[in-house]
């Protein structure tokens, strides 16, 4: 093909257009081979699709028509990988060196913000249109891949390691992306043991000017916490997305809960509404463990709330909206206790302050907000030898300031190209 710029102009487009035409009647397993085909109209010959797993420690190649684990590298590592610092930092970087047919690439597989993987990408060209040509693509794989989430048990198989327990299958299906940002915050949530959560749950919502931010922590480590906890995410969205506010969502859930296990069965939680217009956070506690401000990268301070009783318990405590009034820039941490309670050798816990000082120097060090809490939970998990006797979990929620236009620094904090730039390597290409 002449490679002139309306050819490649033309190929980016059928490329674009082709797959997403292909897409609405098209079968997971055909995606793989339809990408490669697609992709080729662009000065893509080959692309290979790697998803990341439930807990982010590698990528797994999505087999299918054409594509099959013993003709590549079916596993990768995140950590030590090249693939896995593209996915990490959410740069395009160099897979080898160039050869005569071309270069291969890795390219950040993003849905949003949310980092679901990476593809390798073998490209004619070695220019800046010819890497934005592969992050569209990436972006058109990503919403392909989202779209079939709930449906597609090959995508499901794809991004586990191993089998979830019942418990798990529930609390993944329920919660909602593992990150978001836009103009005005960032959002970002962990979930350990991966695997085997039974009782920890997070939800958020945007609502205009306003975000709902919520942790729970259901009684127990069994399937009926899975249960208390899908019963108070269900019942606190239900009365939010009818008007109620926070002590009425509080409410709901005990009313629910009661009247499901009859007091047998209770949940902890932290229900919040941050108004980004002017950064005032209003929270109500239900027995659970007070949120912590970080400010400045310097230090930290815990918000003070008078606790209600869990909910389920029907203890008549008075729930209490608290506020405080944050800085731009200032990142809210909502916690379970796995994450601060998890016992390290001698039986040492974690603690809040070895935890609060790693998000304080991982962030200082310019991580992504992603791969900042991709890492400290894999530091509670280290610390406790993979064996965690609770469920951990971290919702991180930062203002950026009253400004809705913010859309760079978000980018920056989440792994993200500038806004209307494509994404650039590494300045030493020839790093394999």
């Amino acid at each position: 093909m002449d490679w002139s710029g309306s050819d490649r102009e033309a190929g980016g487009w059928r490329m674009l257009s082709g797959l997403l035409a292909d897409s609405h009647l098209m079968p997971m397993e055909s995606l793989p081979a339809r990408a490669c085909e697609s992709a080729a109209f662009a000065g893509f010959p080959h692309v290979l699709i790697y998803l990341g797993d439930l807990q982010q420690q590698v990528l797994r190649l999505l087999t299918g028509e054409g594509v099959r684990a013993e003709d590549h590298l079916a596993q990768l590592p995140v950590q030590g990988s090249v693939a896995g610092r593209a996915f990490q930092h959410g740069q395009i970087l160099p897979a080898g060196p160039a050869e005569e047919e071309g270069r291969d690439w890795w390219v950040p597989l993003l849905d949003g913000t949310e980092r679901m993987g990476v593809l390798r990408v073998t490209s004619v060209h070695d220019d800046d249109r010819a890497r934005e040509g592969m992050e569209r693509l990436a972006s058109l794989l990503a919403l392909i891949l989202h779209s079939r989430r709930e449906s597609s048990d090959v995508l499901a198989r794809a991004e586990r390691v191993k089998p979830l327990n019942v418990a798990a299958e529930m609390q993944w299906k329920l919660m909602p992306p593992r990150v978001y940002a836009d103009g005005r915050v960032v959002i970002a949530a962990v979930m350990e043991p991966a695997y085997q959560i039974s009782g920890d749950a997070f939800d958020y919502a945007t609502d205009g000017p306003l975000v709902h931010l919520s942790i729970f922590d259901a009684m127990g480590h069994d399937t009926a916490a899975g249960l208390s906890a899908n019963l108070a995410v269900a019942a606190c969205r239900r009365t939010r997305r009818q008007g109620g506010g926070l002590v009425a969502c509080g409410e709901a859930v005990e009313a629910e809960l009661i009247g499901q296990y009859d007091r047998r069965r209770y949940v902890t939680g932290i229900l919040a509404t941050l108004d980004t217009r002017n950064g005032m956070l209003s929270w109500v506690n239900r027995g659970h463990h007070p949120p912590v401000i970080i400010r400045d990268s310097r230090w930290a301070t815990h918000l003070r709330c008078p606790p209600a009783h869990p909910m389920g318990t029907g203890l008549g405590l008075e729930s209490r909206v608290c506020h405080e009034q944050l800085q731009p820039g200032d990142r809210v941490v909502f916690y379970t206790d796995g994450i601060i309670e998890a016992g390290g050798a001698g039986d040492a816990q974690f603690g809040l302050e070895r935890f609060t000082d790693f998000l304080i120097r991982h962030h200082a060090d310019g991580l992504p907000v992603p791969e900042t809490l991709r890492r400290v939970i894999h530091a509670v998990l280290d610390y406790h030898d993979h064996r965690l006797q609770d469920d951990a979990t971290v919702l991180f929620c930062q203002w950026l300031g009253p400004r809705p236009d913010l859309t760079e620094e978000a980018a920056d904090l989440v792994g993200l190209p500038e806004p209307g730039r494509p994404a650039a390597a590494e300045q030493d290409r020839s790093t394999p």
